[in-house]
């Protein structure tokens, strides 16, 4: 497993060493902080740890002067910073509990009952946000990139009103696109299933650049009586294709709702939830950290924890990202993750992330 943490997707290594006592004792207030979401007192680490509340204090102390901790209100207790989430993944990591395997049985099953029987990329992925939200209490995030090769399986078309069209088209890697075209003639009923017909029957398999290519070349060379044909079929596969081109990613992000009881500040909330409904922010943010559009190279595979987000986004400050390309014989096909609040049960959204890429790789690579 190809694991990395930071902002960059290196693993950051510059943390400040600590001893064995204020290590053990940051774990606790982190582990504890996760659970309860509340500011962590010395007595309740001493209550656990065997230690006296005056040396946890003072643990404490050195942490927060070392950027682990932070102390939100003066009579609270501290809560991790993100520096302190970052050590904690790190450990996690060390400790060979961030893998597939150590994913709890329930939340495999959960994960294979949502994907079990699925075909297509498209479908697969948008499945892959739905489940992710529900396991991570975040926002599952999911994008499919449309291949420069993907190729044609089918085309239908159906008309709506005068020069107004749905265009279906169905790839081989099983993704679907549907659109409404605004064309510059009015085609029957007749009409459209004939130019649908003679797409098929012609260009099943061949890649969609290949098709408009070929459609233009045809011009000069077939009989007259296929020229009306061809102009309908040449013009309905030129607007569906340059919906195509608008829609090269597709975002699926699913849960939003989840980050309401963990956001207090409203404004910062109302930030956060417009751009997550804002799906190109989400791509923008994968595309930043994952270089979903590159073939595999050393690195570019695995999961990313990225906790400074809002070196791009400043309205996703406080937000963490642990996602990881889809992946299937060296290209990147999208990718999978989770956007959640740092207070997230890293070890299970990682595995969980990790897991689902793992079966699209199993799954789909032969889509």
């Amino acid at each position: 497993m190809d694991f990395a943490v930071g902002n960059s997707g290196s693993l950051d290594r510059a943390l400040h060493p600590l001893m064995a006592r204020q290590q053990a004792v940051l774990s606790a207030i982190v582990e504890w902080y996760v659970q309860t979401g509340e500011p962590v007192a010395s007595q309740v680490i001493a209550n656990s740890s065997g230690l006296s509340s005056a040396t946890i204090r003072n643990v404490m102390a050195e942490l927060v002067d070392a950027g682990y901790l932070e102390q939100p209100h003066t009579s609270a207790g501290r809560v991790p910073t993100a520096k302190a989430f970052r050590l904690h993944v790190e450990q996690l990591q060390g400790g060979n509990r961030l893998t597939p395997a150590m994913l709890p049985e329930r939340s495999r099953s959960q994960i294979q009952n949502r994907l079990q029987g699925v075909s297509g990329r498209e479908l697969f992925l948008e499945r892959t946000s739905q489940v992710l939200a529900v396991l991570s209490s975040g926002v599952g995030v999911a994008m499919v990139t449309l291949q420069e090769n993907d190729s044609l399986e089918h085309v239908h078309f159906q008309r709506l009103a005068t020069r107004r069209v749905l265009a279906v088209v169905v790839t081989r890697a099983g993704v679907v696109r549907d659109r409404v075209l605004a064309l510059e003639q009015d085609l029957a009923s007749d009409q459209l299933e004939a130019a649908a017909r003679y797409l098929n029957e012609n260009f099943r398999g061949w890649t969609m650049d290949a098709v408009r290519a070929e459609i233009a070349c045809r011009a000069d060379t077939e009989r007259n009586e296929y020229q009306a044909l061809r102009r309908s079929a040449e013009e309905l596969w030129q607007a569906a294709m340059l919906h195509q081109a608008e829609a090269a990613q597709v975002v699926f992000v699913e849960g939003v709702s989840n980050l309401i009881g963990n956001v207090y500040d409203g404004q910062r909330l109302r930030e956060m939830l417009a751009a997550l409904e804002a799906k190109e922010r989400v791509m923008a943010l994968l595309h930043a950290y994952l270089g979903v559009e590159r073939k595999i190279g050393v690195g570019a595979s695995g999961v990313r924890v990225v906790f400074d987000m809002e070196a791009m986004a400043p309205e996703m400050q406080g937000l963490v990202l642990v996602a990881a390309p889809a992946l299937s014989e060296g290209t990147h096909h999208g990718a999978v993750g989770v956007i959640a609040t740092q207070r997230m049960d890293y070890a299970n959204t990682i595995n969980a992330v990790n897991y689902v890429a793992q079966l699209f790789a199993e799954t789909q690579g032969a889509a």
